[in-house]
C-alpha cells in the first residue's frame, strides 16, 4: 500500500474510442477535501459497461469506466474513522441535493445524477480519489472482491423495496440477469416466495440457486428486469388484481398498454432507478448469503488483460453472471 502512494505514477485503463482500451501511467491522485485515497481491488461488470465499451452510451470518450467498486483504504482524514487497510466498497452516485427528487429524499433519481465511470472517470485503476462519504465497510465474513457487487445488489434492493413486499406473498421476477437474480435473493431474504423467468433455460435453472422457485399461481408483486417490451406485457398481463409492478429494466423502445389494463386490474405501476444509497443494507445481504455472491461472479479477468472482459458480457452460448475484474487482488 505505501508503495502504490510513493511511486511516481499509477496505472489506469481507459476507454479511448469503440472497443478500444489504452493502459495510461498517471500521478497518482490528490485527495481533496474530505477525500480518501483508496486502492481499487475489484470492479465488476455490467451491461452500462458494456454499452459504453461499444461506444453506444450517453458518455463522452475518453473515460475510465468502472463504477461497481471495492478496494481498500490507503490513505484517509484522521476525522474519517477509515484507516489504511479498511475494506470498502464505494458508492459511484453523485446528485445535485437541489431538485424535486433530492429534496424529498429520492436522490436515485436526480435530474441532475451523475455516476463515477459512466460520466466521470472511474475505478479502473490502481488508486482513486473518493469521498469518504462514499465509503461503506466491507462486513469481515465478506471477500474483498465480492463487495464489488454492492452496487448492483443496492440497485435490485431498491427495485425490490418501491414494490412494498409482504412476507409470505408471490414475487415474479422477469429476467435472469444480476439484477432479476440479486433481486430474487433479497425477496426470498424477506419472506417472499419468488419465481424467476427468462428467455433462456439455463438462465432460469441458474435463479433456484438465488431462491428461485416454480412458478407461483398468482403473483401480487412483478419486478421487470430485462427492459424488453414483451417482459412489460407479460409483467401487467400476469400479476394479480390491486398488485405491484415494478420495472427496473431500461429501454428506449416503446411498449403499448390499453387505457384499461391499469384501472381495471387497478394496479400500482412503479418505475426504480438506481438506489437511495444502500450499499450498506446491500453489503449485509451479500453477506448474509456469500455462497450466492460467489457464483454470481462467473468469470475473473486480470486488470492487464481487461480487453478480455467486456466480449464476455455479449457472450450468448455461455453463462455469464458478472465479470470481475481483478485490479489490484
Amino acid at each position: 500500500m505505501v508503495d502504490l502512494l510513493r511511486r511516481p505514477e499509477v496505472k489506469v485503463a481507459r476507454t479511448v474510442a469503440r472497443e478500444r482500451i489504452e493502459f495510461d501511467d498517471v500521478p497518482p491522485p490528490v485527495p481533496g477535501p474530505g477525500e480518501a485515497l483508496v486502492r481499487v481491488h475489484t470492479v465488476t461488470l455490467c451491461g452500462t459497461d458494456l454499452h459504453i465499451w461499444e461506444d453506444d452510451y450517453a458518455t463522452e470518450l475518453p473515460i475510465v469506466q468502472g463504477h461497481e467498486i471495492a478496494g481498500t483504504v490507503a490513505e484517509a482524514p484522521p476525522e474519517s474513522g477509515f484507516r489504511a487497510g479498511d475494506r470498502v466498497a464505494v458508492s459511484p452516485m453523485k446528485w445535485c441535493g437541489d431538485c424535486y427528487a433530492c429534496r424529498i429524499g429520492r436522490v436515485n433519481a436526480c435530474r441532475d445524477s451523475s455516476c463515477l465511470g459512466v460520466y466521470s472517470d472511474g475505478a479502473l485503476a490502481e488508486l482513486i480519489a473518493v469521498p469518504v462519504a462514499d465509503l461503506y465497510r466491507v462486513p469481515d465474513g465478506l471477500a474483498t472482491g465480492l463487495a464489488a457487487l454492492a452496487e448492483p445488489a443496492s440497485i435490485a434492493m431498491q427495485g425490490v423495496l418501491r414494490g412494498r413486499p409482504e412476507k409470505g406473498e408471490q414475487a415474479l421476477v422477469l429476467g435472469c440477469g444480476p439484477i432479476g437474480l440479486l433481486a430474487t435473493l433479497h425477496l426470498t431474504s424477506l419472506g417472499v416466495e419468488v419465481a424467476a423467468s427468462d428467455v433462456s433455460p439455463a438462465r432460469a435453472e441458474f435463479a433456484r440457486r438465488f431462491g428461485a422457485v416454480e412458478g407461483p399461481v398468482e403473483p401480487s408483486l412483478v419486478i421487470e428486469a430485462t427492459g424488453a417490451p414483451a417482459a412489460f406485457t407479460t409483467a401487467v398481463d400476469t400479476v394479480s388484481t390491486a398488485g405491484r409492478v415494478v420495472l427496473v429494466g431500461i429501454s428506449d423502445r416503446p411498449v403499448s398498454l390499453s387505457m384499461r389494463t391499469l384501472p381495471v386490474k387497478d394496479l400500482d405501476l412503479l418505475g426504480s432507478r438506481n438506489s437511495q444509497r444502500r450499499l450498506g443494507e446491500a453489503l449485509e445481504l451479500l453477506d448474509a448469503y456469500p455462497e450466492a455472491a460467489a457464483e454470481l461472479v462467473t468469470h475473473r479477468v486480470p486488470f492487464d488483460r481487461l480487453d478480455e472482459a467486456f466480449p464476455l458480457l455479449r457472450e450468448k452460448d455461455e453463462l455469464v453472471g458478472k465479470v470481475a475484474v481483478e485490479v489490484g487482488a
